[in-house]
């Protein structure tokens, strides 16, 4: 049984067939076959069942399948930890972001990594907190920037970047452009403009009414703070900002802080707390949090 054998064997099977799978591996098909075929007869058994229009498992094809993968995952994970060791760093990080990361020079943090180690490819995903707390969780992603409250998600470790008042926002010629700041009783009586349900400032504000006995009218939901101040600028209702962002608009928006209670937003870069991390993922973890400020 080789190594080659179970590559193949595990890409016929993620790509349902022996022509994507041999185009997957960049070589020809004829030879994908034939080694698949070894192995089943190293085994004595097939593994997969040719008869459909698509290749599917036998039932000990689905038998092998995990302890193929976990072969092949082993021996990269082997020649990781050579890497590591030898200085060389390869293999590839994803790194979850949602919107609300502009006080973030991510990019050249990103591009500073890759000239010291450019064999490290890297992903960046942008989806919404609870999103990427469950793909940190499962480990589809290495590390993220979330959006948090007070407590950290368990599982995870955190480190917090960027802490930030949420302001309300509305129109210049909206009633409350008056008001030097808001209560969060006088806020839910409003139509809001609020990041979507599993944003992290959203979750804050939800919970927030929830423990004052509120329930907050949301007329709309946006993926970021600059569309949020620009439906507020239109009159569709009081956007919910981030101070960073609250000022950045306050010259098109009447900008107010939200009292009793004030909502304390934070950023914070998060990582698992347990379980195999690549030493690429771990070295670009220790990267960022060596050149992120405390907020």
């Amino acid at each position: 049984m080789e190594l080659r054998q179970l590559e193949y064997f595990v890409a016929v099977t993620e790509e349902a067939g022996f022509t994507k799978a041999a185009a997957r591996l960049h070589v020809a098909q004829p030879g994908v076959s034939a080694q698949i075929r070894q192995l089943e007869r190293e085994l004595g058994q097939p593994l997969l069942d040719r008869s459909g229009r698509t290749v599917r498992l036998t039932e000990v094809g689905a038998a092998v399948l995990p302890y193929a993968r976990a072969a092949l995952a082993a021996v990269e994970g082997a020649r990781l930890a050579v890497d590591e060791l030898t200085g060389l760093l390869r293999g590839h990080v994803t790194v979850g972001i949602i919107d609300w990361i502009e006080l973030l020079d991510l990019p050249g943090m990103i591009a500073a990594f890759h000239r010291d180690h450019p064999d490290v490819e890297i992903t960046v995903a942008q989806r919404d907190t609870v999103t990427l707390i469950g793909a940190l969780r499962d480990g589809d992603v290495d590390l993220a920037f979330l959006s948090l409250g007070d407590t950290p998600p368990e599982g995870l470790r955190t480190q917090v970047v960027i802490e930030e008042n949420l302001y309300a926002a509305v129109a210049p010629d909206d009633p409350l452009a008056g008001r030097p700041t808001i209560t969060l009783r006088s806020l839910a009586a409003r139509d809001l403009v609020s990041l979507p349900k599993g944003a992290g400032m959203r979750t804050l504000l939800d919970e927030a009414c929830a423990a004052a006995g509120l329930r907050p009218r949301v007329a709309f939901e946006a993926g970021g703070p600059p569309v949020l101040a620009q439906l507020a600028a239109h009159g569709l209702g009081v956007a919910i900002l981030p101070a960073s962002a609250a000022r950045f608009h306050s010259g098109e928006l009447h900008v107010m802080p939200i009292v009793r209670p004030r909502l304390h937003a934070r950023i914070a870069l998060a990582w698992r707390a347990e379980g195999p991390r690549s030493p690429a993922a771990q070295a670009l973890t220790s990267r960022f949090r060596a050149l992120l400020p405390p907020p």
